[in-house]
């Protein structure tokens, strides 16, 4: 009964302002379109529009496969995209998912062979670290997560590919830079620099400074790693990194990576996948050089 070219209709509609416009752009007459609608209407028992002057006012139902139309139709596009690419002898393309702001960084280093060993094979990057990763994964959205903090669920395999160490980034100029290890309190005079993501998902509050009962003297937050770690080399604030990133840039900045504590946080980066996909060739083939991707030393 229900179609995708309604789904299609309804959205053109949407897009288009019009009945007329939204049957060229889907290479239908109106008269087409129109029948298409009321046969469904018919079918279901139930109006989707109304007509007000030359506009079109959808219904409550209407506006409903309308949501459904901006949600599936891109699942549609992309099946549809996946064939055609095998249809042509493509290899596809693996679509990333990011929840971690300075695993970026890491990424890239994974990127440059992936595509080198895999030629025909696309990579796409979501880099919209609040579009809920987990959701991603099950509706199909990307075919893998990179977060350092996975959710266990029976039908997603995480598996941990790269270790690392978080630590607390300094200026040279900070008071703190002598120092080896920082305890929480220590942290009571300081601006804390962190991404804009919720206190739940932030280790330096979650292990290092709630659990002594400390906050900072203040928390701002910033978007951008270049930024954050400027920001410290000029002393207007203090940031938790991975040590390997904070050892790249303290080759080019006044910065001092310290340890969190006397034992520290040590952290992975994780790649999710879905358990039916474990087999996948080009997961596969990701999963294997990240493992044996090396930065620098920490």
């Amino acid at each position: 009964m229900l179609e995708k070219i309604h789904l299609s209709i309804l959205r053109e509609i949407s897009r288009q302002g019009s009945l007329t416009a939204a049957a060229d752009s889907l290479h239908l007459t109106q008269s087409a379109l129109s029948h298409s609608i009321k046969k469904l209407e018919q079918l279901a028992n139930v109006c989707l529009w109304v007509k007000d002057g030359r506009n079109i006012k959808l219904t409550q139902a209407g506006d409903y496969l309308l949501m459904q139309a901006n949600r599936l139709i891109p699942q549609f596009e992309r099946m549809e995209e996946t064939l055609r690419q095998f249809a042509e002898n493509e290899k596809g393309a693996l679509h990333i998912g990011m929840e971690c702001h300075p695993c970026y960084q890491w990424l890239l280093r994974v990127v440059s062979p992936f595509l080198t060993s895999s030629p025909g094979v696309d990579i796409d990057v979501k880099q919209k670290f609040q579009f809920g990763g987990m959701a991603a994964l099950f509706n199909y959205d990307i075919d893998i997560l990179i977060t350092p903090d996975p959710i266990q669920k029976d039908s997603i395999i995480f598996e941990a590919v790269f270790p690392y160490e978080q630590v607390l980034i300094v200026s040279q100029l900070s008071k703190l830079s002598k120092l080896l290890q920082v305890t929480p309190t220590q942290l009571t005079d300081q601006t804390l620099l962190t991404y804009p993501v919720d206190l739940a998902r932030l280790d330096i509050f979650q292990q290092f400074l709630l659990p002594a009962q400390c906050l900072p003297k203040k928390h701002k937050t910033l978007e951008d790693t270049d930024i954050i770690l400027q920001m410290v080399a000029a002393n207007r604030g203090v940031a938790a990194l991975p040590k390997w990133l904070a050892l790249e840039y303290a080759k080019t900045l006044p910065i001092v990576p310290l340890r969190l504590g006397s034992e520290g946080i040590h952290k992975h980066i994780h790649v999710g996948y879905r358990k039916q996909e474990q087999h996948n060739k080009h997961i596969e083939t990701f999963i294997t050089l990240a493992k044996n991707l090396t930065l620098a030393p920490d």
